[in-house]
């Protein structure tokens, strides 16, 4: 991008920010790069989560609806009409202060990009799933005449932005299949050690005694519990694996406290309950602390074709990864830096177990793949990819 030129951004987030959550971190490390950058940001979003503070970024909220105090990851009714908050204050926002670009996350973007033509402002989609492809795996919208209308607005949508960001390449192969024209950058995800302002006040040494971990092989399991992030496989693996190594602890980290205790049920079930911790979410700092804690990462997912956040922040800790081999994780992880599984319960079973007998194994895999992610999903490479889009927006 052309030097000194610092534009005025409208970023819009329908999310709760900031939260420990994929999207608004993705939302956390545009803001940092732009504020890199020198562009000024007025970032609109939900009432809910909590404050930061990065140079030139302001942060402006709806208002406060009692009765919604937690948004679901995936579409809601709720979401639905916060977002119809959100476009009532974009339009008093564009009224008042006059931005050279609108940069709208998600379903923003459908209602954005006509106000970007109305204000005459740049407009920029950035695309971190398919809504119409959401609304069928969450449930959400099983109707053909419903997911036809949502997958008309998408293809307007990028036909009417000015340029595209999609996270993953399967994103961006279905970019292309919408519109071949489409000025389209694909920026991967970085890990959570790139957030700025989340230390963390714990050690590995005071987590692994609190937990009473001294002496076990830990496996670890960061993120939401939603059902297609595989946790019920994991758990079903979990029996297996602590037959053959009795000295595994699997700890799983992050769900809101109803799956935590659907989960514990689960593991009570299954009779594994003296092998598993739930420490349920924790502070966004905290989530390395655990990361370096493991001896093993886990990703169990089993549906869903995004790259899961969580596996940038495996790549970098140097430690070694099992994911199950679905085009979520294929797209990032490959044989050579990562044991992929089949998405079964004995599938994972099985490469944990060959994990957990080979210490070599454990540390060669841990040390390619983060030398494997420090050439390509770096801070520097992301500030790059970000400004290379920004000036596409520029005029002429």
């Amino acid at each position: 991008m052309k030097e000194n030129v610092f534009m005025n951004v409208l970023m819009l987030a329908p999310q709760p920010f900031f939260q420990a959550r994929g999207t608004p971190i993705s939302v956390y490390q545009r803001l940092k790069g732009l504020s890199h950058h020198g562009h000024s940001v007025d970032l609109l979003t939900y009432h809910l989560g909590e404050d930061i503070s990065l140079p030139g970024v302001t942060i402006h909220r709806i208002p406060r609806i009692p009765f919604i105090d937690r948004v679901v990851i995936g579409p809601s009714w709720p979401k639905a009409v916060l977002d119809l908050m959100m476009i009532c204050k974009a339009i008093a926002m564009l009224a008042k202060t006059r931005y050279d670009v609108i940069h709208a996350h998600e379903e923003a973007a459908f209602f954005s990009a006509i106000l970007a033509r109305v204000f005459r402002s740049r407009h920029l989609y950035d695309m971190h799933s398919s809504l119409p492809r959401q609304l069928t795996a969450y449930g959400f919208a099983d109707n053909r005449l419903t997911i036809g209308m949502f997958k008309c607005f998408e293809k307007w949508t990028v036909d009417h932005s000015d340029a595209v960001i999609t996270i993953d390449p399967e994103l961006e192969n279905h970019v292309r299949e919408l519109n071949p024209q489409t000025k389209l950058m694909m920026i991967e995800n970085l890990p959570v050690k790139y957030l700025d302002g989340f230390s963390s006040g714990q050690t590995v040494d005071n987590v692994r005694a609190r937990l009473g971990l001294q002496d076990k092989l830990v496996v670890v399991y960061t993120g939401n519990l939603s059902q297609n992030q595989g946790l019920n496989l994991l758990l079903k693996s979990a029996r297996a694996v602590t037959e053959e190594h009795p000295d595994v602890s699997f700890v799983i980290v992050g769900g809101n406290p109803e799956q935590v205790d659907g989960c514990r049920m689960q593991a009570v079930r299954l009779g594994v309950e003296r092998h598993v911790i739930f420490v349920g979410s924790v502070p966004m700092g905290d989530v390395t602390v655990f990361e370096e804690l493991a001896d093993i990462l886990v990703s169990p997912r089993c549906e869903g074709t995004s790259v899961p956040l969580k596996i940038y922040s495996y790549l970098h800790s140097g430690k070694p990864i099992i994911a199950t081999r679905l085009q979520a994780h294929t797209m990032v992880l490959n044989d050579d830096i990562a044991v992929l599984v089949e998405p079964t319960a004995s599938g994972l079973s099985g490469g944990i177990s060959r994990l957990a007998a080979d210490a070599v194994l454990r540390k060669e895999l841990g040390h390619r793949a983060q030398e494997f992610a420090r050439r390509l999903y770096n801070f520097e490479t992301y500030c790059e990819k970000l400004s290379g889009v920004y000036g596409a927006l520029l005029p002429g």
